[in-house]
């Protein structure tokens, strides 16, 4: 007599085995027509699923935003049925939900295209109003993969022979097509919806590996109703305009090429942005007690090895050998990170209690191979600098220390026009480095410092630092994008591998705690980030081109000079536009430039000495004297660390 313990606290007494579809039925009407799927003891099952014992059972309903990934997971069974319909001969090899959506690859002769959405989309709408209920079916291993064979379905073989041999294999019909599938899955195909759309294709090896067959992906998005699809769309047009790489062309600010793939070539407006906010980060650092250093970026392999980089990273890492040193020291490594580099300089001398904290902060240049398919403008790239530092600390020192940093974190991201952000506290991984007794030791301290800092955290299982746990400061940006830029990580590990020690108060050595943290983490990320939630319309103290003066007349153009070296003297970026144009055309010109600000100077201007201030990409404007508008423009041009 299974006892079905439900949410509310209340338990249902069943005479017998029972199946979802019949606790949700035995609680109400409403129930059984909403349940899509259920979760015992916390895992997701089919409502088919047969209970025998007793378990906690949370029903999953359209609204509940664990739906979301069943939809999708289904949308790609149904997307494969349609393409099989359609193209005859066509082998299905895998199909996962991924955030947003879906995607299953495709064995064929022919490279889908574009042109074949509508006709694909029209199938999967037949599929869906079907309402083919998803059947569950387990087989012996030999028997399945024979079933796939007869059907030409290789790739279907292959997997079920490489699965793990203890592994059931279970398939999933939707009417008479089958797919292999460990499930969960919705009650029938009707429970998908027709929120969905497919977005694009590509091209994808088999399982991932450039020696086995191209393979034609074909993605989608699915949700639970129409109306968050058309928010999806719109977001996805947004985000089209704010892309920062053709926001950086339109605006020159950088440029990427072939000769230095996963590298940024910075132009002298994305170079101006560029040292703002590295000059605004310095600033900020300076005033909480950083003390910045510089370190190599070309180590000994040695010191990888000792850190624990080199079993963890070393795939990500450049190499170099040097012919003329001795065998132990010819392989040199890139650095990915700063970390060890910093425990070399606290080890750089014997340290006493009374200098800790010790805040070590450098803009390090650091390199890390990426496969040149993950590479995305400069948000993700092979060469960038990190916005890194490393709090050097006692145990009791850690919750005062997060309890800093996160104040900073705070106003840095305000500053920058980010409102809000949320956190991820993600905990030992499966592959790590140090005893369960020092993760526990790890985990503890930065729970504490979290409850003490008042930081409320979502769990991110599994996902911490080969060397401690860590929080991830995850922003939203203007269209509702999530970004992971900060962290905060605490570390008992790296010290000890790399015996770092200072003086305790009773004369004894200890290790210290090493804090590793980021604000921005990556600065070229970052700033692609902020041209996307600003679209490159800076705000006027982070605009690499502040003001620009221009004239309606040339009689105005010295008076136009002298305005512009004055404004240039108060520290703004000033350019000066004294080409032959008509003033709307200058006008369209600096708003498709992205310029805050707009000087004009005509025949009175010059005369009168005053300047035309105009809000671009605004109508509005003002006039005021010369004086008057280059002392406004400076103040409102001031950092706001500096106001």
């Amino acid at each position: 007599m299974p006892a079905i313990t439900l949410p509310d606290g209340s338990v249902r007494q069943f005479d017998g085995a029972v199946t979802g579809t019949e606790i949700a039925a035995a609680i109400g009407p409403g129930l059984a027509k909403a349940a899509l799927a259920m979760q015992v003891d916390g895992t997701t099952k089919d409502l088919g699923t047969t209970l025998s014992a007793d378990a906690s059972v949370r029903f999953i309903t359209r609204r509940d935003p664990d739906a979301l990934e069943l939809i999708r997971h289904d949308a790609a069974h149904v997307l494969a049925e349609a393409v099989q319909e359609l193209f005859p001969g066509t082998q299905v090899t895998i199909g996962p939900s991924i955030e947003n959506g879906f995607y299953y690859d495709f064995a064929r002769n022919e490279p889908f295209k574009l042109e074949d959405f509508p006709a694909i989309e029209a199938k999967m709408r037949e599929i869906v109003a079907r309402n083919a209920p998803f059947v569950r079916s387990v087989l012996p291993r030999d028997e399945a993969s024979a079933f796939f064979l007869a059907k030409g379905e290789k790739y279907k073989a292959e997997l079920i022979r490489d699965l793990p041999a203890d592994q059931e294999i279970s398939l999933y019909s939707q009417g008479e097509w089958v797919d292999l599938c460990r499930g969960p899955h919705l009650r029938g195909t009707g429970d998908i919806g027709t929120a969905f759309k497919l977005m694009k294709v590509a091209g994808a090896y088999w399982r991932g590996d450039h020696r086995n067959a191209m393979l034609s992906r074909i993605y989608g998005t699915a949700w639970r109703d129409q109306k968050e699809l058309d928010a999806y769309l719109l977001q996805l047009e947004e985000a089209e305009k704010r892309d920062h790489r053709r926001i950086g062309r339109e605006m020159g600010l950088f440029h990427l090429q072939e000769e230095a793939t996963g590298s940024v070539f910075w132009h002298p407006k994305g170079w101006k942005l560029y040292r703002t906010v590295e000059d605004y980060m310095r600033r900020r650092l300076d005033a909480t007690g950083y003390q910045e250093v510089k370190t190599p970026q070309v180590l000994d392999r040695k010191l990888w090895e000792a850190s624990g980089h080199w079993e963890n990273y070393r795939k990500n890492m450049f190499m170099a050998t040097v012919e003329d040193q001795d065998e132990a020291h010819k392989a040199l490594a890139l650095k990915p990170m700063n970390c060890p580099c910093h425990v070399l300089i606290f080890n750089h001398g014997l340290r006493s209690y009374r200098e800790l904290p010790l805040r070590m902060a450098e803009f390090g240049a650091c390199h890390r191979y990426e496969p040149s398919g993950a590479l995305h403008g400069i948000m993700r790239v092979r060469a960038f600098t990190q916005d890194d530092a490393h709090i050097f600390c006692e145990e009791g020192q850690i919750a005062d220390e997060t309890v800093r940093f996160v104040a900073l974190l705070s106003r840095i991201y305000k500053d920058l026009g980010f409102e809000s952000f949320r956190v991820k506290f993600s905990d030992r991984p499966a592959s790590r480095a140090g005893t369960d007794e020092v993760w526990d030791r790890a985990e503890g301290a930065l729970k504490d410092a979290c409850a003490i800092a008042g930081v409320d955290y979502e769990l991110n299982p599994g996902e911490g630092a080969f060397y401690g746990p860590k929080l991830e400061f995850v922003l939203r940006d203007a269209i509702g994008r999530d970004w992971q830029c900060g962290t905060l990580q605490v570390d008992f590990v790296l010290p000890e591998r790399l015996d770092a020690e200072y003086v305790a108060e009773d004369g004894t050595r200890k290790r210290p705690v090493m804090l590793h943290r980021a604000i921005l983490g990556s600065f070229e990320r970052f700033l692609g980030i902020l041209i996307e939630q600003h679209a490159g319309r800076f705000p006027l103290w982070l605009a690499p081109v502040q003001v620009v003066v221009t004239t309606i007349v040339s009689d105005a153009d010295d008076f136009a000079r002298e305005a512009a070296a004055a404004l240039q003297k108060a520290g703004l970026n000033v350019a000066l536009d004294l080409r032959n144009e008509k003033i709307n055309r200058k006008v369209a010109d600096h708003i498709a430039q992205r310029v805050p600000v707009l000087v004009v100077v005509g025949r009175r201007e010059a005369e009168e000495r005053s300047l035309v201030l105009r809000r671009l990409p605004g109508r509005d404007q003002e006039t005021l004297p010369l004086a008057e508008a280059v002392a406004r423009l400076a103040a409102e041009a001031t950092p706001p660390d500096l106001l």
